[in-house]
């Protein structure tokens, strides 16, 4: 019977640490695949440069990042890449307006 149990424990502990780095390595094609998919539909000219940075897990239905396009000097566009996470779908909102044209 304490054969039994201890071993139950152990296949359990197994399972779950299996569960967690499968988890991590999902997370981490999601990532990736948000990445993808916001770059493919940013327009960036050859002297610009693209950042895409990921939210880690966006949100229930989404993935969610923020892109910037950097021009030469100090211009800049920022926008909002949203990929629906069960179609793999993504949209680009349009640039937001900066600040400092809004005063």
């Amino acid at each position: 019977m304490i054969f039994r149990t201890m071993a139950i424990l152990l296949a359990g502990g197994m399972i779950a640490d299996a569960a967690s780095a499968s988890s991590d390595e999902a997370w981490e094609e999601f990532r990736e695949q948000v990445r993808e998919r916001c770059s493919e539909l940013a327009e960036v000219p050859e002297s610009g440069e693209l950042t895409i940075e990921v939210n880690p897990f966006g949100s229930e239905n989404y993935g969610l990042a923020m892109v910037t396009v950097a021009y030469p000097g100090d211009a800049q566009d920022r926008m909002i890449c949203v990929m629906d996470k069960a179609t793999g779908k993504a949209e680009l909102s349009a640039p937001f307006t900066p600040l400092s044209t809004m005063e």
